[in-house]
């Protein structure tokens, strides 16, 4: 049963929403980082911040998955204790700030979640000036000031996948996306990795986030690579969304996929039905260190009886973030966090920047025959802090 608020220490030693979070990110630009209070006494006070009491289905799995794989991470730390409170947002940005609040009162070293962006930044201000938000969101938008987000951003999977591309020669790329909030930082994300990587985005190509969107678009798509020439399409829409319908309607409109790749901006086995369709073979996509990311499901279904959720790495990762860098530099400010040149998370080596966000070592995998194959492992390191 999970009371309002628990300590856990380690054994081991909708549109209003909408509004708030584009108010309170706008007062999050151009602020400096919490300077972070100095940690003392061979422990680290962490407030964990996350959707218990939530109305919306599947809330609860999702805090108690982060939970449990925060815990693990603070019962694998040795040479620090990790107190972990655990304060729930109900997944409503007002809560967030009001515990964010409280869990500065209470003596916080760091706020740890909450879950999403509008929460984040409600958090963000709250603790302002006093302590640092390692958020779970993965909206670059929020990010500054004292809010970090942890989640892989667009930008981190364009400069890897872009880069990638260009160094196999698809350079001349078309982007499809959507015309709403996701597609269209997705589609900025690839704009701004290309000319880093010698690569062009010869066209973008919009279309409405509908099946018959999808269906009137495909003209436009298919012209746009005849026209230009292009080598590579990045489709940024989901499993969930656009992708399955463009993976079988491009072929049949005549795609040779072979001559022009596809590449997705989002991660494709999941679900692994995803991986059957006909336009993704041989396509590329994204995705976390499969050692890493094996490694730490195997530990966290050995110590919990149960697999985690796909968001619980980002648990264990601020956990290990937070007391390495307590260890290193025995405060948990901005400058602090942001030095730590690689931490080994769940899923792979990360690091925060200096502008709030995060960057994660991903390996690009392509489709064969209905599998996934590693193409380019993740690598080992990032060279350096992000500074």
């Amino acid at each position: 049963m999970i009371r309002t608020i628990t300590r856990l220490r380690n054994p081991l030693r909708h549109l209003a929403a909408l509004a708030l979070v584009t108010v309170l990110a706008a007062c999050q630009v151009g602020l400096p980082g919490a300077t972070g209070p100095r940690v003392g006494g061979g422990s680290v006070e962490v407030a964990l911040l996350v959707p218990y009491n939530s109305a919306q289905a599947g809330d609860d799995l999702v805090a108690r998955s982060i939970e449990n794989a925060a815990r693990l991470a603070a019962s694998e730390i040795s040479d620090i204790a990790v107190d972990i409170t655990v304060y729930p947002t109900a997944g409503i940005p007002e809560q967030a700030a009001s515990v964010a609040e409280q869990a500065v009162r209470e003596g916080a070293d760091i706020i740890v979640g909450p879950l999403r962006s509008d929460a984040a930044a409600a958090a963000g201000v709250a603790a302002r000036g006093r302590v640092n938000v390692l958020s779970f969101s993965n909206n670059s938008g929020v990010a500054g000031g004292n809010v970090f987000v942890l989640g892989t951003t667009f930008d981190n999977t364009a400069n890897r996948l872009v880069s990638y591309a260009a160094s196999q020669g698809r350079n001349q790329i078309v982007v499809v996306y959507a015309q709403n909030l996701a597609g269209e930082v997705a589609r900025d994300a690839i704009l701004r990795a290309a000319p880093f990587a010698g690569a062009s985005v010869v066209q973008s190509v919009p279309y409405e986030f509908s099946g018959n969107g999808v269906v009137q678009a495909l003209p436009a798509v298919m012209d746009a690579v005849r026209s230009t020439g292009a080598n590579a399409i990045f489709i940024t829409s989901d499993t969930t969304g656009a992708l399955p319908l463009f993976a079988q309607l491009l072929p049949e409109n005549g795609l040779d996929t072979e001559a022009v790749r596809v590449i997705g901006m989002t991660r494709w086995d999941t679900p692994p039905q995803t991986l059957e369709l006909s336009g993704l073979q041989g396509g590329w996509f994204a995705l976390p260190d499969p050692a890493a990311s094996s490694g730490f499901e195997a530990r966290y279904a050995s110590a919990y009886g149960e697999p985690p959720h796909v968001l619980a790495a980002l648990g264990y990762d601020a956990i290990q973030l937070v007391a390495q860098t307590a260890l290193q530099s025995g405060q948990l400010g901005a400058a602090d966090l942001v030095a730590n040149a690689g931490i080994r998370g769940a899923n792979g080596v990360f690091r925060l920047n200096a502008d709030g966000t995060s960057t994660r070592a991903l390996a690009v995998a392509e489709v064969i025959d209905s599998q996934v194959t590693i193409r380019d492992p993740a690598p080992g390191s990032l060279g350096g802090p992000g500074l």
